[in-house]
């Protein structure tokens, strides 16, 4: 279960990656690093709270449909991410 959980982790997370590349280039190094430390800041949750994991993702989802709405670019580019994070 927990490697499930890693893979399904770094997916989302790559995914993110790549939803940068969407973004104006002044943007990208930032976004990057964001990304980056909120991935690494949250690797750390209650195993204890059986949605803790969950809701991190949705959280990420929901973050990254922000940004690229901030910055007009269409929600669909973000539709493998809300498959990674929405999947059981």
């Amino acid at each position: 279960m927990v490697i499930a959980e890693m893979h399904k982790a770094l997916k989302a997370y790559g995914e993110v990656l790549r939803l940068v590349r969407h973004l104006p280039q002044d943007t990208r190094p930032y976004y990057a690093k964001y990304a980056r430390e909120n991935f690494v800041n949250y690797r750390q949750f209650d195993s204890n709270d059986p949605n803790a994991l969950q809701d991190l993702f949705n959280r990420t989802y929901t973050h990254s449909l922000w940004v690229l709405n901030k910055y007009s670019v269409d929600k669909a580019a973000a539709d493998k991410l809300k498959e990674i994070c929405t999947a059981g």
